[in-house]
């Protein structure tokens, strides 16, 4: 009898969850971008919004909530109902840098979302003046063993990706360098070219355009592969510095207890509109490099694994916030 009960049972417990799978999307699905606009978490999102709301039926609208780094908006992100109307793009300042510079942080990386899926990683570019005497990686180095702080390197900011990077090469090379922050990748290449600064590290897809362009010379990405961005410009795997292997990765993510069955549907969706071409080339277009398709929990594990690389870089860096 209690067998025959459960039976009837099972398939009414299972009708909640089955619902709202197909009910989801029923209202127009909200992404937080914890970034200012024009960068690549929001480029990335509005390149595959059109795509999304055709396979979803629901508009995409992108929510800016830019402050401390993208940690505002990625708590925000975190303190919203999982019910997959509201979603996440965030990347690796906020989940494996941040939870080490900032003393009070409003969420956990580890219990605070469900990983959907990752977009890929933007290595970092090493550049200088294309007119200066620094033409390889090795140029580089030996300039700056040969007198303390010889070499100074600009980046986006304190803490930033860029900096941590820089922070990252000079103790694999065991060289010491001045880094000087700005407020963005703008001015930071600005005063590369201006001559105020040796070098710059920063985002590829931020500085695509002035090495192609011929006026910043690109001595090094941080990948394992070259970039298809910039296919002439070698890795620091190809200079000898394996170590310094890094990237900005980008993922999306919903609150903690977002339903596996939406997350299927997001996964598959979001893979369907990567491999079109035309989104495809404006992703490689930001210097991404495929990371695999990692499964949501894997994903998990590589947030946890970034953040205890960088923590003791971002010790070194001294950046706090």
């Amino acid at each position: 009898m209690l067998r025959r009960s459960l039976l009837l049972t099972a398939p009414l417990l299972a009708l909640p969850r089955i619902g709202l799978a197909q009910a989801w999307p029923n209202r127009p699905i909200r992404v937080i971008n914890p970034y200012a606009p024009g960068g690549t978490t929001d480029i990335i999102v509005r390149v595959l919004a059109p795509h999304l709301e055709r396979m979803l039926g629901q508009p995409i609208i992108v929510d800016t909530r830019a402050g401390a780094g993208g940690a505002v908006g990625t708590a925000a992100g975190a303190a919203e109902r999982p019910d997959g109307h509201t979603l996440l793009i965030t990347n690796t300042g906020p989940l494996a840098v941040a939870p080490s510079m900032m003393a009070n942080i409003a969420y956990d990386p580890a219990r605070s979302f469900t990983y959907v899926t990752m977009f890929g990683g933007a290595p970092l570019l090493c550049g200088v003046a294309a007119n200066g005497p620094i033409r390889t990686l090795a140029d580089y180095a030996a300039a700056a063993r040969q007198r303390r702080e010889a070499v100074s390197f600009s980046s986006s900011g304190a803490g930033s990706m860029g900096h941590l990077a820089g922070v990252l090469w000079s103790q694999e090379a065991r060289v010491e360098m001045l880094h000087v922050p700005f407020r963005g990748a703008p001015e930071a290449e600005q005063a590369v070219l201006g001559g105020n600064v040796t070098s710059i590290w920063n985002t590829v897809g931020a500085h695509v355009g002035s090495v192609r362009g011929g006026t910043l010379r690109g001595i090094a990405v941080s990948s394992e592969r070259r970039v298809a961005a910039l296919p002439d410009v070698p890795t620091v795997v190809e200079a000898g510095f394996p170590g310094s292997v890094a990237s900005n990765w980008f993922l999306l993510a919903g609150p903690a207890g977002l339903p596996p069955e939406i997350v299927a549907r997001l996964r598959t969706a979001i893979a369907t509109a990567s491999a079109e071409p035309a989104v495809r080339e404006r992703l490689d277009g930001l210097g991404l490099v495929s990371l695999g398709d990692p499964s949501p929990e894997e994903i998990g594990r590589f947030v946890a694994g970034e953040a205890a690389r960088w923590t003791p870089v971002v010790r070194a860096s001294g950046a706090t916030m």
